[in-house]
């Protein structure tokens, strides 16, 4: 006998979460994604079209999971959204990372914040001391908990829905959480 009972690390937390959509809505979908990911770019943009089509019955939860080891920059960028996201930003920076994938460092992501409009002494000191390194690696242990191994990783109500054959998946993983 299977469990449909969800881990409780797959509850959206709109304490702690970053989430796009209504909380009544019926589908949740979660990504664990890095900035610095090629396939979190496509995902990116397949979610660009994806969410507005299911508008007020989805809600789109964003967790960091940067892959240090092939993507340099990802755990700094990651921490840069949370910093933003203390200042009401997470979006406006998240779309300006997902822009600009290849230009991450430290100079290219204080410009970003600029560009939000986020206090700017306040994110330069919180980067400094690596106030949100603990969220981000809170996301990571939640990941791995789950047994992410590669980004995008997404859950659609729970369940994980493999996108590495294309980002249709996730739409029709969408369709049938909706019907059921």
């Amino acid at each position: 006998m299977t469990s449909t009972r969800i881990d409780p690390i797959l509850a959206a937390d709109p304490a702690t979460d970053h989430i796009i959509g209504p909380a009544s809505a019926p589908v949740t979908v979660i990504e664990y994604g890095d900035f610095e990911c090629p396939s979190c770019l496509q995902a990116h943009g397949a979610l660009k079209v994806i969410l507005p089509h299911f508008e007020g019955k989805v809600r789109f939860v964003f967790r960091h999971f940067p892959l240090r080891e092939v993507h340099p920059h990802a755990e700094l960028a990651a921490e840069a959204a949370e910093a933003a996201g203390a200042q009401g930003k997470f979006w406006p920076l998240y779309g300006l990372l997902f822009a600009n994938p290849h230009h991450l460092k430290e100079k290219h992501l204080l410009d970003y914040a600029a560009q939000v409009g986020l206090d700017m002494p306040r994110y330069q000191n919180e980067m400094k001391d690596h106030v949100y390194l603990q969220r981000v690696q809170e996301h990571v242990q939640g990941a791995l908990h789950l047994a992410v191994r590669a980004t995008p990783a997404f859950y659609v109500n729970g369940v994980f829905t493999d996108v590495s054959f294309g980002l249709q998946h996730l739409h029709e993983a969408i369709d049938k959480a909706l019907a059921a």
